[in-house]
């Protein structure tokens, strides 16, 4: 009966007022040193340079058989579906999203809710690989996220009231935001999706207390950034590079190069590091030239959004392999010396290490079995070498409305696409989610019309292999070595941790969340969540013991442009909850 109903929701606002408001706001401080705090989850990576290694032993490869649910909460609704959410946790409340631009506080200690909000969301929205939100930023008093018809939302995270709310880009053209947002140096930084339909990417900085803009960095050459000075644009701006040099004609127009994966930041540098995505359209003989930024890495100053350094991973990218994928910043010695390097695995199947100071290439190397499109890498400079006849073909060279199809691998979801990897301090390791994967890839005629697809192309992805399409790899950064793999038989799309309990945790399609020995690979867990789990794992003490969560909700690019592997997970059940499990204190091994 209504009466009920009213008086429970009267008891859950009590109780949302009473753990919430002991959260402390969060410092810049407390987000620097983020990686160092196991008590708190304030940044997303688990850390700025989004390493996603925890410092945490307790849970470790003699005790991970101990590890048991505390608790479940279901996001509730119809909407289940795609959960890629990080969780954030900040004083004993959990702050994740749900897919359909979603935001909930949880009492960390009981799984009790403490708020939701629903953005109100137009009928319109254009995502183009499912209605996913990978989380939240927390500053201050507040919790931001992005939606997906592309604004900022500024919540009270005692309450879950909106503060502000502002328009990043205009939805209509096909822009929205996926990405968690970041916050460095008490500014609110966002990118933005949309590269299939023509977008223009951009990076972006806010207040984070008033929601106005302080600069903007345009991600395609020819496009100016701008820095903001009581909301007025500076007169000279920030180049952008010369417009056409990179880019025939006016194509630089409407380039793409969306920034949907977000970034991370390297306080050593005082740098921003975002990837870039797809040229558009995908159709490369449309537009002959490397067409910068797209499918790159690029080092943005925090201050003002100028451009310090750019790697381009796939230079005339014509397979649609963007360069989205986590830069993630980390130091080695080499003949005695530190190496203060940075690396990413790309969905073109190179793994990259770069000198994060000036982006000069280090070394690369395939990290996937097979690799069609490039014989290679430059030595010297990186530079993908191509194959003869790895190219889809151009259709206006030939009558019919459609080029010669070419056989290419990786398909174009990737090596490795969205789902982060993790580097482990202690066994120097990178621990890669990743697919071994093809597809058939033409290209058609294409026009830019605002608001719709702008492609060029036809695809159709196919398994490599018979018995297994995910492989999570553990890979040497300084040889190239692949020191063990996991075959999983579902694509592997969900992020991975790494911790000093030597232990690495990633979910499945299957439902499992599954930890591993670190320097073996040897399978030591696993826990079946009861729908695909395509979020990333976290790990934070409380009250003495150490606590494990990972939203789990099948969903994402997969299903909607898998081809043929989609056949592999179409029985896969959608879901909607995040689950947290718990180490006893009695389990823990006396130091």
């Amino acid at each position: 009966m209504r009466p009920n109903r009213f008086g429970i929701r009267i008891a859950v606002s009590t109780l949302a007022l009473a753990v919430s408001c002991g959260a402390q706001a969060v410092t810049d401080n407390d987000i620097l040193n983020d990686a160092s705090t196991p008590e708190d989850i304030v940044s997303y990576g688990m850390g700025t340079q989004g390493q996603r290694f925890s410092t945490i032993e307790d849970l470790n490869t003699d005790n991970i058989r101990f590890l048991q649910p505390a608790w479940a909460f279901s996001f509730g609704s119809e909407k289940m579906r795609g959960q890629e959410s990080q969780p954030m946790i900040k004083d004993g409340v959990m702050y994740v999203t749900a897919s359909y631009s979603r935001v909930y506080a949880i009492d960390a200690r009981t799984g009790e809710e403490l708020w939701q909000y629903d953005a109100r969301l137009p009928d319109g929205i254009m995502p183009c690989c499912d209605v996913v939100n990978r989380g939240v930023a927390l500053y201050g008093d507040k919790v931001y996220f992005g939606t997906l018809d592309a604004k900022l939302v500024a919540l009270n995270k005692d309450t879950g009231k909106p503060v502000w709310i502002k328009k990043v880009a205009d939805y209509q053209a096909g822009y929205a935001i996926t990405a968690a947002p970041i916050v460095v140096k008490g500014k609110l930084i966002t990118g933005v999706s949309g590269g299939e339909f023509g977008v223009v990417g951009k990076v972006e900085a806010y207040d984070p207390e008033s929601g106005d803009l302080i600069w903007t960095r345009p991600t395609v050459e020819g496009h100016m950034g701008y820095v903001y000075k009581d909301g007025k644009a500076v007169e000279n701006g920030i180049s952008g590079g010369e417009a056409g040099k990179t880019w025939p004609g006016d194509l630089w127009k409407n380039g793409g190069a969306a920034t949907w994966l977000g970034g991370t930041y390297d306080p050593d540098t005082d740098s921003l590091f975002f990837g870039t995505g797809n040229p558009a359209p995908w159709n490369s003989h449309l537009r002959p030239g490397d067409n910068l930024f797209s499918s790159s890495r690029l080092a943005i100053d925090p201050n003002d959004g100028s451009i310090k350094w750019h790697f381009q991973t796939t230079p005339h990218d014509g397979w649609d392999y963007d360069g989205v994928n986590e830069l993630i910043s980390f130091n080695y010695e080499e003949d005695g010396e530190k190496v203060m390097a940075a690396a990413t695995a790309d969905r073109n199947g190179f793994f990259y290490v770069l000198n994060r100071e000036n982006g000069d290439f280090i070394r690369g190397f395939p990290f996937v079995d097979k690799i069609t499109w490039a014989t290679g890498l430059d030595p010297k400079t990186g530079r993908p070498i191509y194959a003869e006849g790895g190219r889809p073909g151009d259709p206006s060279s030939i009558d019919g409305a459609k080029g010669e199809t070419v056989l290419a691998q990786p398909a174009f979801l990737g090596g490795k696409n969205w789902m982060p990897m993790a580097f482990s301090q202690d066994t120097g390791l990178f621990y890669i989610p990743s697919n071994e994967w093809s597809m058939d890839i033409w290209n058609e005629p294409v026009s830019y019309k605002k608001g719709g697809a702008y492609l060029g192309a036809g695809f159709t992805i196919k398994p490599a292999n018979d018995d297994y399409i995910g492989v999570l790899r553990a890979v040497d950064p300084k040889t190239g070595e692949e020191v063990w793999r996991y075959e999983n038989p579902a694509p592997l799309w969900g992020g991975v941790m790494a911790t000093a309990g030597n232990l690495v945790f990633t979910g499945t399609p299957e439902g499992y969340l599954k930890a591993f020995d670190a320097k073996t690979g040897e399978e030591l867990y696993k826990f079946n969540t009861g729908s695909g789990v395509v979020g990333t794992p976290v790990t934070w003490t409380m009250d003495g013991e150490q606590y494990v969560s990972v939203a789990s909700g099948w969903g994402g690019a997969v299903p909607l442009w898998g081809g043929e592997v989609a056949k592999v997970v179409k029985d896969f059940n959608q879901g909607g909850m995040v689950w947290t499990f718990r180490l006893p204190k009695d389990r823990v091994a006396s130091q």
